[in-house]
């Protein structure tokens, strides 16, 4: 006997973002419009929904329905190994998923990162692991050593300047769904 396969969709998701919005059911409902016997079915994947349906959930919690979509196709583990580039003097190791970059990398003293790539939307931390290096963004410059970190707007025009040998750790976080 063949074992059923693995859904694609596992919207057993929505019950997570419906708890962690400390909603119950019947809260749903009202600030979705679907019934409570559809949420509860589509909690514990007895039925699937159309997109007018996504839709009005996604509305509800203050998500895309793409968003709402994606976070139910992606609810198991996923594996990427590390690729290796050179930009401007630094050398990164980086790891990339759908809604996420991590890059570890490495550049000596003198190096200046003028223009990292722009990215469409989203958010940009950088932790400094060892070293020292000084962050330009249109509102003024940062000097951050080892142990600190400085979070900002994607879009902004930013600028690495490695006083010191360093180490550092950016992550890239895509503008969408997060819990």
């Amino acid at each position: 006997m063949n074992e059923a396969a693995e859904p694609m969709y596992d919207f057993s998701i929505l019950r997570d973002i419906r708890k962690h919005e400390n909603l119950s059911i019947a809260d749903l409902t009202e600030r979705s419009g679907v019934s409570a016997a559809v949420i509860s079915k589509l909690e514990r994947n007895q039925i699937t929904a159309g997109l007018e349906t996504l839709g009005k959930l996604a509305r509800a919690f203050g998500i895309s329905a793409a968003d709402l979509i994606k976070a139910a196709e992606n609810r198991h583990a996923r594996l990427a190994e590390a690729t290796e580039r050179d930009a401007d003097g630094f050398h990164f190791h980086e790891i990339s998923y759908s809604n996420m970059k991590g890059l570890l990398g490495t550049a000596p003293a003198g190096t200046v990162l003028e223009r990292p790539h722009l990215h469409r939307s989203g958010s940009e931390m950088c932790w400094v692991l060892k070293g020292r290096v000084v962050f330009s963004l249109p509102e003024g410059d940062y000097d951050l050593s080892a142990g600190q970190s400085i979070m900002f707007d994607a879009l902004h025009r930013h600028r690495y300047r490695v006083l010191q040998d360093c180490e550092l750790f950016i992550v890239h976080l895509k503008e969408g769904f997060k819990l």
